[in-house]
């Protein structure tokens, strides 16, 4: 189905945390480069964008969402979100009380063809919608379709202590640098065996594996933005786009050029 135009609600996620309904359903249209800043909801929040990627960033960690996937923010949990490439958010409130069968972290979903309908539906109805009509059958078969959703990996745990921290912010602004696990220990002053156990402690992943997958966030974005294949293969530090490539389908499934299309 084509882009529908909601009916005017708010567009603050402030108006949607005291309707009394089980869910609220907000339309909102951003610029490139925007920024929503730090803050915080009493209710389970879906984030999700029909264009645009988005970048939602926790105080543990960082997610990159492009179309057809959204995040799950649990309540309370301080975020922000900033764009790449215009974006039009469509974003669900959930009191806790619906959402038992939900996760309680963090998570980022596969949007089924379903799920982005139902969602766009609920954007439309009124924002205390009946609950005994149509409009609350909606919801019902929204929350079902939202508690059978896949998770998927493309968050990044930020580690909290040096030297990580600050090995971390220069991988994320530099993402084709070349340095080693070896050539970081002996930048900050340690080895390469301290360093990597203390990055399987504090992210989970190995340092190559965190490396990749801040990479591959990043490109997201920049794909999102209209950037060239091969300029975002060569960005990020690959010898050539078909490298660049065949990493993305191994980690998505997909081709890059499948988030442009998207987009």
């Amino acid at each position: 189905m084509g882009q529908r135009t909601p009916h005017l609600k708010p567009t603050r996620g402030d108006a949607y945390q005291e309707v009394p309904r089980p869910v609220g359903a907000m339309a909102r249209d951003l610029p490139s480069a925007y920024e929503i800043p730090w803050h915080r909801h009493p209710r389970f929040q879906l984030i999700f964008a029909t264009r645009g990627v988005m970048t939602v960033d926790t105080r543990d960690a960082t997610w990159m969402v492009p179309p057809q996937r959204a995040v799950w923010m649990p309540p309370k949990t301080e975020h922000r979100v900033r764009t790449a490439g215009e974006v039009h958010m469509r974003t669900l409130y959930i009191e806790p009380g619906a959402a038992r069968r939900m996760p309680r972290d963090c998570e980022v979903f596969e949007v089924t063809p379903l799920l982005r309908e139902l969602i766009l539906r609920a954007t439309e109805l009124p924002i205390e919608y009946e609950e005994r009509g149509p409009a609350g059958r909606v919801m019902r078969l929204l929350l079902d379709e939202l508690a059978s959703l896949p998770r998927l990996p493309y968050s990044l745990p930020m580690p909290k202590t040096a030297p990580l921290e600050a090995i971390c912010a220069r991988l994320m602004e530099a993402p084709n640098e070349a340095a080693t696990l070896d050539d970081l220990a002996e930048r900050h002053g340690t080895t390469a065996r301290t360093l990597a156990r203390h990055f399987r402690r504090q992210t989970g992943m190995s340092f190559a594996e965190w490396r990749r997958r801040a990479r591959l966030l990043r490109a997201l974005g920049w794909i999102a933005e209209g950037r060239p294949i091969l300029a975002v293969a060569l960005d990020l530090g690959y010898d050539s786009p078909s490298a660049f490539s065949a990493m993305f389908r191994r980690e998505l499934g997909v081709p890059p050029s499948h988030f442009r299309s998207a987009a």
